[in-house]
């Protein structure tokens, strides 16, 4: 019964589920309206005329904005078109009654030599090295040199045998000497002549080889001399107080005499208490300085510090490649601040002068020579002929052509003409400061 009741239940919620889908499929096949009303195609045409209507007013705003704006522009470019170029000028003033030379500079010792070998062999021990201070006559390396001991030994022994044959010319000499003595006294007939002579013939030679033997010892002792000398140089020594600033050779290198291209040097030394600043000056700033002129010398490494110093010497002539003065500054390093080979900044005061300065970018440079443009009081733009009295750099001075007041431009067209109407701006660039 259980399991006739269970097949039973399931057939009837199979035939639940079947009606259930036939109601589903029934609702889907509902008709679908296929008319519309009246009125929407109208308004449809309605809503394309008012598009079209905005668009159409849009363009037409938008045309007339750009053609106002077009016009603008052209009304404004002819407007500029017709007003006089723009210029910026500064008035001409006095140069400042103290002016500054400022200009680049390299230390170098106060004395400063590279040491060479003046004996060839190989390097035996080197007893110092850079940095290290040394007093004069230190060793600084010593050199061994087989071949010259070789050669001074020998030489020695040339000497002694030099000296040995002295000896025996000197016998020689002196038994002919006492021949011919005792021959030269014999009565005549005794002897002949011929046998006088030559007597005094042999006594003769005897001297001369004596004479020819002691002329051998003493180019003997000579040479022992001059090599005795070289092996006191088997010891490498300062020349004077100084610092090490080099060292090229190692324990057992080769070295060989002399300072040729093809020598290596041994070491480098430099005496730097006191320091030579070099300097190229200008040539136009060269008849400004001379012996004794003062200068500031200052090294970025120390930027609160100024080293006084004077001109010492100068090469008294420029060279003819840079149009530049070579001068010599010396200054006192106790304190072994300033080293050589530095970059240093060297400050020159020059004499005053009663000459204008104008911006060096208010100058002209034509054919006819150096010119500036002046603008008049009524904006008129002349050009001048300029005579430069010295170029300081940004600013230059003036020697004739300008007057103090007068304004020139800056960075002038090229296109502005003689007479030309300008409308002036003030710079605002540095002005500088008159003179009282």
């Amino acid at each position: 019964m259980d399991g006739a009741d269970d097949a039973k239940l399931a057939l009837d919620g199979l035939d639940d589920v079947c009606q259930e889908n036939t109601e589903f499929e029934g609702e889907s096949e509902a008709p679908i309206a296929t008319s519309y009303d009246a009125g929407t195609g109208r308004r449809l045409r309605v809503l394309a005329v008012t598009i079209a209507v905005v668009l159409a007013a849009a363009f037409f705003i938008v045309h007339h904005i750009k053609s106002r704006d077009e016009a603008f522009l052209a009304t404004a470019t002819a407007a500029r078109a017709e007003q006089p170029p723009p210029v910026n000028v500064v008035k001409v003033q006095f140069a400042p009654p103290r002016q500054v030379l400022t200009l680049p500079g390299e230390t170098r010792g106060w004395y400063s030599s590279i040491i060479y070998a003046r004996v060839s062999g190989y390097l035996a021990k080197w007893l110092v090295d850079i940095g290290d201070r040394v007093k004069t006559g230190q060793v600084l390396a010593t050199i061994d040199t087989p071949e010259l001991d070789a050669e001074l030994e020998a030489a020695k022994a040339q000497l002694n045998a030099s000296e040995a044959e002295v000896k025996v010319k000197e016998a020689d000499a002196e038994f002919a000497k006492t021949t011919y003595e005792r021959w030269q006294g014999s009565p005549r007939g005794v002897v002949s002549e011929q046998e006088r002579e030559d007597k005094k013939a042999r006594f003769d030679a005897s001297v001369a080889a004596l004479n020819a033997s002691q002329a051998r010892v003493k180019l003997d002792e000579a040479k022992v001399d001059r090599l005795t000398s070289l092996t006191e140089f088997k010891q490498v020594t300062a020349p004077f107080d100084g610092v090490i600033t080099e060292r090229h050779v190692d324990i057992g290198d080769l070295v060989t005499a002399g300072s040729t291209t093809n020598t290596s040097p041994l070491f480098g030394i430099a005496q730097t208490e006191q320091i030579r600043v070099f300097v190229n000056v200008p040539q136009s700033a060269s008849v400004q300085l001379g012996v004794g002129s003062a200068a500031e010398v200052t090294a970025s490494e120390y930027p609160t510090r100024t080293f006084e110093g004077k001109v010492t010497r100068t090469s008294e002539s420029i060279d003819p490649r840079a149009r530049t003065l070579r001068v010599e500054v010396d200054l006192s390093n106790s304190d072994l601040a300033l080293i050589p080979g530095m970059y240093v900044k060297v400050a020159f005061s020059l004499k005053p002068t009663t000459f204008v300065q104008v911006p060096a970018s208010a100058l002209l440079f034509r054919a006819s020579g150096p010119q500036v443009a002046v603008v008049t009081d009524d904006d008129t733009v002349k050009f001048r002929d300029v005579t430069i009295a010295r170029d300081n750099g940004h600013l230059v001075e003036i020697a004739s052509g300008l007057s103090e007041g007068d304004r020139v431009a800056l960075n002038i067209n090229n296109q502005i003409t003689n007479g030309e109407k300008v409308t002036v701006t003030e710079s605002g660039g540095e002005i500088p400061t008159a003179r009282k």
